[in-house]
């Protein structure tokens, strides 16, 4: 009896991971996400939520602006671009199908390094809507550099603005929300690369990896505030054409090719939207072999090893979309 019980345990373990397995390699983001997808709470929860996008002005934070306002989502966008902006506020009431008037959605041009006025922007915002629920760290750039050949003030450069300028915002909110009584949000969109190293992108891994351990502190610090951590795999936008390089004030400058292995901005928003909808901590979202991979660090001498089968050259295939 006792081997017929250990028998049906071990058949089941076995089913367990084939399944598992199966849909790591298939789906375009991690189990979890892709079953609140299906079940798990509509987006339409975030109806006349107050929703705040950093840059908003193109790529997936203009895509999530899209869905929140045909979900019914009150936006504050900001973005260094205004005419970008008032593009997008007019596709986002277009969208929104009646859901939101004029009033609803606020932008306003903002240079996430200019740390010295986000108080300024952060009481524009409740002046205008009389409160807040949800900030959306979305604003930053990526990059393409040799390790060794980064200079330093790029190391400085890439922080100021994927990190500390999205930790200053955020520690505004978590005020807000401490000092009225609100059980808010506080979402990043960071990357695949804040979770596994990928070459070419030092300061960025690294930068990463910093805001995904800030929001994770944040999360055991005040649990009654929703963080959402949200990493991304390559993505159809502007990135690579703004991304840094080893140099400061110097960009990148190429662009994505049509036939990379991609996920559009516009999925990216959509799965991006089921996590702050759902209020989950930690989802990723890519092509394969991202999610398999990412998988791989929970047994991590069995990732060690896939890695080093690979090999440096198939790994820059990957990260370039190849």
């Amino acid at each position: 009896m006792i081997l017929l019980f250990l028998a049906s345990i071990t058949v089941i373990t076995i089913i367990y991971y084939i399944i598992n397995i199966v849909l790591w390699i298939t789906l375009d983001c991690d189990v979890e996400l892709f079953v609140k997808s299906k079940f798990g709470k509509k987006l339409s929860t975030l109806s006349g939520k107050v929703v705040w996008i950093t840059g908003a002005s193109s790529g997936i934070g203009q895509s999530l602006a899209h869905i929140l306002a045909a979900n019914g989502s009150k936006l504050v966008l900001t973005a260094r671009r205004v005419p970008e902006l008032e593009k997008v506020k007019e596709q986002c009431l277009i969208i929104s199908g009646g859901k939101l008037k004029e009033r609803d959605i606020l932008i306003m041009q903002m240079d996430m390094l200019e740390i010295n006025r986000h108080e300024e922007f952060f009481q524009r915002v409740i002046k205008h809507f009389g409160t807040f629920n949800i900030l959306v760290n979305n604003a930053g750039r990526s990059q393409r550099a040799a390790w060794e050949e980064i200079d330093l003030s790029v190391d400085r450069a890439l922080f100021d603005l994927d990190v500390f300028s999205a930790v200053n915002l955020s520690r505004m909110a978590v005020k807000y929300f401490l000092n009225n009584g609100i059980e808010g949000q506080i979402a990043a969109n960071s990357s695949v690369a804040g979770l596994m190293a990928i070459p070419n992108s030092a300061t960025y891994v690294a930068a990463k990896h910093a805001i995904n351990g800030y929001m994770h502190a944040l999360k055991l610090e005040h649990p009654y505030i929703k963080t959402s951590i949200f990493c991304a795999g390559p993505t159809f936008s502007e990135f690579l054409h703004e991304a840094f390089t080893n140099k400061v004030g110097e960009k990148y400058g190429q662009s994505v090719k049509a036939s990379d292995k991609r996920l559009t901005a516009e999925r990216c928003a959509e799965l991006f939207a089921v996590a702050l909808a759902n209020g989950t901590n930690l989802n990723w979202a890519g092509c394969f072999p991202f999610s398999f991979l990412l998988y791989l660090k929970y047994y991590p001498n069995l990732y060690n090893i896939v890695i080093k089968l690979l090999g440096s050259k198939t790994l820059y295939k990957i990260r370039d979309s190849k």
